[in-house]
């Protein structure tokens, strides 16, 4: 069959949403929504993650001092048990993952 949908329509009003998008046997995808000016709070992944920006800009930020700008197209990889964080700097859509 063929699934199609925009990860815009999959996101409420609040400030920071998150979406299942796929769960696989090994992995899984997850859509992420920031608004401007609002933040994804600290916290840490137990497992390594890939952050993907898909529209919009955001700043990841972790607590070795490491800073990433994020523009359309722009992704990062986020070590385990680190602690971090993700700015909104426009209003953003993010894939990550995990």
């Amino acid at each position: 069959y063929v699934f199609q949908m925009n990860i815009k329509d999959k996101h409420s009003d609040k400030v920071v949403s998150a979406y299942p998008l796929f769960k696989g046997v090994e992995g899984s995808a997850t859509a992420i929504q920031i608004k401007k000016g609002e933040q994804l709070k600290e916290h840490i992944t137990k497992t390594e993650a890939f952050l993907i920006c898909v529209s919009g800009s955001a700043r990841f930020e972790n607590e070795k001092g490491e800073t990433h700008d994020l523009k359309s197209g722009d992704c990062v990889l986020i070590e385990p048990i680190v602690k971090h964080w993700v700015d909104g700097i426009e209003t953003c859509q993010l894939v990550l993952l995990k």
